[in-house]
């Protein structure tokens, strides 16, 4: 067999999804409409009605969607709901490669690796960046780290998901990144929704204020590379130089945020958080520095 039938063996494989809430039932879909065999399983049997209709045949168990397919890619509430479900099933996984792309902490990532190593079966870790409806497109992207050898067998279906991204072989660091990006994620939709209160103060709809702060939050990388093509450098080297922002400047900035939003009566969870990181950095005589000084407080908490 040559290497274009190879990789079309590879391509048509078949597949276990477990796991079928949005982003189990998207995958399922992008995988058979690649021509994909996909088995699935889920804890509520009607939720796979839909993929089912589509062509996906439906497990009566986990060892049995397990023992349908060499690759099991898991969509689960997180990684203890693995071991809930895989329980019973654990004399099935020897051989083979465990997906999870379900969100949790890194060590529970590399808690659930040696888990998996111990039933003989080969893990990789993965974080979807995009939603479900993006799940399969272009614009999709996953990040992976764990083994190289079965992240190298499955490339060419697991790139029907969206673009892979392997980090390396440590099983925690898809999750580590993962968390990191909705860290970004998640801080930019609550400062979105801070402002959006602030202005419904005086009086601006959502409908209005949302296209002025969204032009702002997408303008937000252009900025920070406006005065070094590559910030991440700087930091890495230890290097803040103050030349077009400081601390102080940004700390003052914080300063009447957290005065507007306490005269409007609105929440101070978040500006308070933020005013904390550049007045620690102020206390530390770091005033005059870039305002990627406030890294060093939030590396080592007090």
């Amino acid at each position: 067999m040559n290497e274009q039938q190879n990789r079309t063996t590879r391509q048509n494989s078949a597949v276990t999804v477990i796991g079928l809430g949005p982003m189990g039932q998207a995958m399922t879909r992008t995988l058979l409409g690649a021509g994909h065999p996909v088995t699935v399983w889920n804890r509520t049997a009607s939720r796979a009605d839909g993929v089912v209709t589509d062509g996906a045949t439906l497990a009566a168990t986990p060892g049995e969607a397990v023992e349908a397919s060499d690759l099991v890619v898991l969509s689960l509430t997180d990684y203890q709901a693995m071991y809930d479900v895989l329980g019973s099933a654990t004399g099935s996984l020897a051989g083979r490669t465990l997906v999870n792309l379900s969100s949790d902490t890194p060590d529970r990532t590399r808690e659930a690796a040696n888990w998996a190593a111990g039933h003989d079966a080969t893990f990789l870790t993965g974080g979807v960046m995009v939603p479900a409806p993006m799940v399969g497109t272009q614009a999709a992207y996953v990040y992976y780290s764990g083994s190289d050898q079965a992240m190298a067998s499955h490339l060419a279906t697991l790139a029907l998901l969206g673009t892979p991204k392997y980090l390396g072989k440590d099983p925690g660091l898809a999750q580590m990144m993962y968390q990191a990006q909705l860290t970004v994620f998640l801080t930019t939709l609550s400062g979105l929704m801070h402002a959006t209160a602030m202005l419904g103060t005086a009086g601006m709809k959502a409908e209005e204020a949302l296209p002025e702060l969204l032009s702002s939050a997408e303008s937000i990388g252009d900025i920070l590379r406006a005065g070094e093509e590559n910030p991440g450098a700087a930091l890495d080297a230890g290097e803040h130089p103050g030349d077009l922002s400081t601390v102080t400047m940004m700390g003052a900035t914080s300063d009447h945020i957290v005065e507007t939003s306490t005269s409007l009566g609105l929440d101070l969870a978040l500006p308070l958080a933020v005013q904390a990181h550049y007045r620690r950095a102020i206390m530390d005589g770091h005033g005059s520095d870039n305002w990627t000084r406030i890294i060093d407080s939030i590396r080592e908490t007090r």
